[in-house]
C-alpha cells in the first residue's frame, strides 16, 4: 500500500518560519542566561578589565585637557574593546558602560565559537552549550584580555562563514578581516592561518595533506629561531610543564579546586570519544571524518611548544606577555570542536550541564568575594581630593590562577591618579604619557615596581598615596596611607609569598604583562 502525505501549501510555508522562531526563542534565552555573571555582581570582576575602564576616563579627561602629559594616538588593533568603553560612557556612565560593553564581547565569543562548531561539524551544538558558556567565562575572561577575547570571538564568526568554501562566504568573512583586526592582532592572525589552512586543504588531495601540519611546524621553528637570534629581541621561554597547555587549563579560573573543571571535562572529554570510538563501525572512516579538528589541536600544541612565553620588542616600551596562555584558548576551542564532530547522547547535554552548574556557583561565590574588596577600596578613594596621586599594591590570593592587581583601578574614578598605571608607558594603548606628567609613570619599569610594590619613593613623586590590603587575615580590607620619600612603597601591607621573594632580588618581577 502506498501512501502519500498531502500537506497543504499554506502549512509548508509555514513550517519554516515556525522552526526558525523557535530557534530564535532558544537563542535569546542562552543569551539572557549566558549574560546573568555579567549582571550579578556590581563590577565585572575580569582581571585587566578594571584598567580599561579607568584608562577610559582617563581619554575623556584628555579630551577636556585635564590630564598634563597624556596624549592619545590613532591604533589599529588592541583598540574595539576600549573605544566601546569610552563611547558607552560619555552616554551611560562608567558602571553600564563596562558592563554593555563586556556583554557585547561574551555574546560574540559565545556565538563565534557556537557559529563555528556548527560549521565544523555540519550541526548546532546545542548540547555543548554549557561547556562553550563555561568556556566564556574562563581564564582568558577573567584574565581581562578582553580584546583578544572579542577578537577570537569574531575569528570564529569569520571562519565559520569561510568554512564551507563558497565565493559569498569568504567575501562576507574578508570583510570581517578589519573588526578582528581592530579587536586584537592575535585574533587576526587565527583567523587567516585557520582559514588558509582550510581552504588550501581543500585543494590539496588526501596524500599531500600532510604538508599542512608540517608547514605550520616550519613556520613556528622558523620564528623561534629568528626571535633567539635577533639582536634587537628580547625573549622569555617557556617555564611551565608542556603538559599542562592543554586547552582545558582554561577552566581553571581562581583558586585550586577549579582544578576540577579541568580534570572533569578532560575525563568527560575522553570518556565520549572513547565510546564513539567503540561503537563506530569503520574506525578508519572514524578518524578520518574529524581528522581536522583534531589537526588544529595537535598544530595549536606544537605553536605552544615552539612560540617565546614573552617578547619585548621596544627596549622603552613594555613586553608582549602570556602568549602561551592566550593560544590555550583556540586550544580549548579546536578540542571542543572535536567533540562537536562525536554523535551526540543525552547524557552529554546532561554531564556538562551538571559541570557548569557548579562551575558558576564557583564563579559567584569568588567574584562576591573580589567585589567586596572593590567596595573597599571605592570607600577608600571616595575619601580622597580629586587629583590625588596613589600607587596601588593589591594582590590576590596565592592559590589563584589569575591575579587581579588592577582592582582599585575603577575606585579612582573621579577620584585620583593611579600613578602606577602601566599602559601608557608601554607604548601598546591608544594613551601615551610624556615624561614628567603629574598623571601617570613614563617609565615602563618604573610602574611595574610600583605595582609589585618594590618602588623606592622619589622626593619629587611627593605627594604620593599608597592603596593597599591593610589585614593579611581578610584581603579585602583595604587601606590609605601617606607615603614618604626613600621608603619602598610595599613596605606595609599584605604580600603574597612568591611576590615577596621576588621583591629581594628576583628580576622577573619586572617583565610586564600586556594585553
Amino acid at each position: 500500500m502506498r501512501i502519500v502525505a498531502n500537506i497543504p501549501p499554506e502549512a509548508a510555508r509555514l513550517a519554516i518560519p515556525v522552526s526558525m522562531a523557535r530557534q530564535l526563542l532558544l537563542i535569546l534565552l542562552i543569551s539572557a542566561l549566558l549574560l546573568i555573571p555579567c549582571y550579578w555582581q556590581l563590577h565585572i570582576e575580569a582581571g585587566d578589565l578594571g584598567s580599561h575602564v579607568y584608562n577610559a576616563w582617563l581619554a575623556q579627561l584628555i579630551e577636556r585637557r585635564m590630564a598634563p602629559g597624556l596624549y592619545t594616538v590613532s591604533q589599529w588593533n588592541n583598540v574595539l574593546l576600549d573605544a566601546l568603553l569610552l563611547n558607552f560612557s560619555k552616554i551611560f556612565g562608567f558602571g553600564i558602560a563596562e558592563k554593555l560593553a563586556t556583554s557585547l564581547s561574551v555574546l560574540v565569543f559565545f556565538w563565534g565559537v557556537f557559529s563555528f562548531l556548527r560549521a565544523i561539524s555540519g550541526q548546532a551544538p546545542w548540547f555543548l552549550t554549557p561547556l562553550i558558556a563555561m568556556l566564556a567565562y574562563g581564564a582568558i575572561f577573567h584574565m581581562g584580555f578582553l580584546n583578544y577575547y572579542t577578537s577570537v570571538g569574531l575569528a570564529c564568526m569569520g571562519l565559520s562563514l569561510l568554512w564551507p568554501a563558497r565565493p559569498n562566504g569568504i567575501l562576507a568573512a574578508a570583510l570581517l578581516a578589519p573588526v578582528i583586526l581592530l579587536a586584537h592582532a592575535l585574533g587576526f592572525v587565527l583567523f587567516v592561518g585557520v582559514g588558509a589552512y582550510r581552504l588550501l586543504g581543500l585543494k590539496f588531495p588526501s596524500a599531500w595533506k600532510w604538508i599542512l601540519p608540517l608547514g605550520v611546524l616550519l613556520v613556528c621553528l622558523s620564528i623561534r629561531w629568528y626571535v633567539a637570534r635577533h639582536p634587537n629581541l628580547e625573549a622569555e621561554w617557556r617555564t611551565v610543564a608542556l603538559w599542562r597547555f592543554t586547552g582545558f587549563d582554561q577552566f581553571h579560573v581562581f583558586g585550586p579546586r577549579y582544578r576540577f573543571f579541568t580534570r572533569a571535562v578532560f575525563l568527560l572529554a575522553v570518556l565520549s570519544s572513547v565510546l564513539a570510538l567503540f561503537r563506530a563501525r569503520n574506525r578508519r572512516q572514524f578518524w578520518r571524518e574529524r581528522r581536522l579538528p583534531l589537526e588544529l589541536y595537535l598544530v595549536s600544541f606544537c605553536a605552544i611548544a615552539l612560540l617565546p612565553e614573552k617578547i619585548h620588542p621596544d627596549s622603552t616600551g613594555g613586553w608582549v606577555g602570556q602568549i602561551a596562555a592566550r593560544l590555550t584558548l583556540p586550544m580549548a576551542i579546536f578540542a571542543i570542536a572535536w567533540l562537536a564532530t562525536l554523535p551526540r547522547r543525552k547524557w552529554h547535554l546532561f554531564a556538562y550541564a551538571a559541570v557548569a552548574s557548579v562551575f558558576f556557583l564557583f564563579l559567584y561565590q569568588d567574584t562576591s568575594y573580589l567585589n567586596r574588596m572593590e567596595q573597599n577600596a571605592q570607600q577608600v578613594a571616595s575619601l580622597l581630593p580629586f587629583g590625588t596621586r596613589v600607587l596601588a599594591t593589591v594582590h590576590t590570593p596565592e592559590d589563584y590562577h589569575v591575579d587581579f592587581v588592577h582592582i582599585p583601578e575603577r575606585a579612582c574614578i573621579g577620584h585620583c591618579f593611579l600613578f602606577s598605571n602601566y599602559e601608557p608607558s608601554t607604548k601598546q594603548f591608544r594613551i601615551r604619557v610624556r615624561p614628567g606628567s603629574p598623571v601617570v609613570t613614563a617609565s615602563v619599569y618604573d610602574a611595574l615596581k610600583m605595582q609589585a610594590g618594590t618602588y623606592e619613593v622619589r622626593e619629587n613623586d611627593l605627594p604620593l598615596m599608597q592603596i593597599y590590603q591593610c589585614d593579611a587575615r581578610d584581603l579585602t580590607q583595604i587601606c590609605v596611607r601617606d607615603l614618604s620619600a626613600d621608603e619602598t612603597n610595599g613596605r606595609i601591607g599584605y604580600v603574597p609569598q612568591p611576590d615577596r621573594a621576588a621583591m629581594q632580588g628576583a628580576p622577573a618581577i619586572l617583565n610586564p604583562r600586556v594585553r
